[in-house]
């Protein structure tokens, strides 16, 4: 496959522009330049449709990053689209409550296992940070394990390597379990377990749970008196439309809900048992002027409407099952396996590369994706599958990634990688 002619200029441009008054030149680090090959890879993107960009030089692609995870029919999607105009033309935003609101909480609690009540936030932070205070103020504790990334509020990384400006305080409240490894979090309940309001997760990110894994770490935090939390930020509405508790079988306390929800506009929920809510609703503060906006409102109505009546959820793991196995087969054909296998299930799938000896796990995921976006792929750090990548999306994707490898091959047998980065390499987030 060929090369494209590309030009980086005008992102080129706008990115100088950026760093003068915007911090570190993105909103969200996740968009940021870190995340792909420097020099090589676009910075900005003008405009989508379906599953491909534009971005502000011309240049098409086949996005696998799909708006960090929140579109998951696609962009412009008509009936979303048509939700929104709609809605615009009524208000934005009101002095009181919009009836969506009512609308759109029945509509989850049709269809999320463990929602009889909720709060709207606008982002997944937001929803998070609002089920730990739910999770404290119901338990009366203060204490929290978490699983990995759940947002960029206090709670969260007070002991990650990002936490200046957080209290040093914060450290003795948060600790951190290791998904699958359910000792982890035992010790971590003796030591602390009548302080522990709340144990938050991933349902999953691409490991998938061993030896009844949730359903234990469930049982262990109620043992102790704690709620458990799922994160279904990313996996809900993808991995069915209940999410992945629906999936796995499993009903927490608590949830949270955002990048699936609306099809790209900003929107959020905790959710949960009723029971929750009703006990401290009356002494606990969550109120955002923005989590009755309508625009996003109707979006989501309209989105998850679509996706139950669209059967989306069944399509994600069909069209992911065939990406994934398509990858497999190629990485197989040129004997890389032991270096690059795409992982996880269906509908959040990662090409996971390690090392080879002088190479880092890194330098080689850099170099496969610097030979991708080269040939209009483009990859961030999940590949996430949409409603609108059709089999033609796939077999272009997969003429690119066999030169791709072709290129990982020989840099692994030069033992090199330098040699053939034409930028810099991306630099891990967190």
């Amino acid at each position: 496959m060929k090369v494209l002619k590309r030009s980086l200029k005008r992102s080129n441009e706008y990115y100088a522009r950026a760093t003068k008054v915007i911090m570190d030149g993105t909103q969200l680090y996740s968009k940021g330049t870190k995340i792909n090959v420097q020099g090589v890879s676009p910075i900005y993107l003008q405009r989508g449709k379906g599953c491909h960009v534009w971005d502000v030089d011309g240049t098409e692609y086949i996005d696998y990053g799909m708006a960090v995870g929140t579109l998951i029919l696609g962009y412009g999607y008509p009936a979303v689209n048509n939700a929104i105009k709609k809605q615009l033309d009524e208000g934005t935003n009101f002095s009181l409550v919009h009836p969506k609101e009512v609308e759109l909480a029945e509509l989850l609690v049709e269809h999320i296992p463990c929602a009889e009540m909720m709060r709207f936030e606008k982002t997944g932070s937001s929803a998070t940070t609002a089920a730990i205070r739910l999770a404290r103020a119901y338990t009366g504790r203060e204490k929290v394990i978490r699983g990995e990334y759940h947002g960029w509020h206090d709670w969260c990384l007070a002991n990650s390597t990002h936490n200046l400006g957080i209290p040093k305080v914060l450290q003795d409240y948060v600790f951190t379990g290791k998904y699958n490894d359910l000792e982890s979090y035992k010790m971590l309940f003796e030591q602390h377990g009548e302080s522990i309001a709340a144990v938050i997760t991933e349902v999953i990110e691409f490991e998938e749970p061993k030896d009844n894994f949730l359903p234990k770490l469930k049982e262990l935090a109620h043992k102790y008196g704690a709620l458990i939390i799922f994160d279904e930020v990313v996996t809900g509405f993808r991995f069915s439309l209940g999410g992945a508790q629906e999936y796995f079988n499993i009903v927490p306390d608590l949830a949270t809900f955002g990048k699936g929800m609306s099809n790209g506009m900003p929107i959020s929920a905790v959710t949960g048992r009723a029971e929750i809510f009703d006990k401290v609703h009356e002494h606990i503060f969550i109120s955002t002027t923005f989590g009755g906006e309508c625009l996003s409102l109707a979006a989501a109505i309209a989105n998850v409407t679509e996706l139950h009546e669209k059967k989306v959820p069944d399509y994600l793991w069909d069209i992911g099952k065939k990406l994934k196995n398509d990858f497999n087969k190629l990485i197989n054909e040129h004997e890389l396996q032991e270096y690059i296998q795409c992982i996880g299930l269906p509908p959040r799938l990662n090409l996971s590369y390690k090392a080879s000896d002088k190479i880092t796990a890194i330098e080689l995921k850099s170099l496969g994706m610097q030979e991708m976006v080269k040939r209009g792929i483009l990859f961030t750090w999940t590949i996430f599958t949409s409603f609108s990548l059709h089999d033609k999306d796939i077999e272009k994707t997969m003429e690119a990634f066999d030169d791709s490898l072709k290129v990982c091959k020989q840099a692994i047998q030069d033992n090199d990688v330098k040699k053939y980065l034409e930028g810099k390499p991306i630099v891990p987030i967190l």
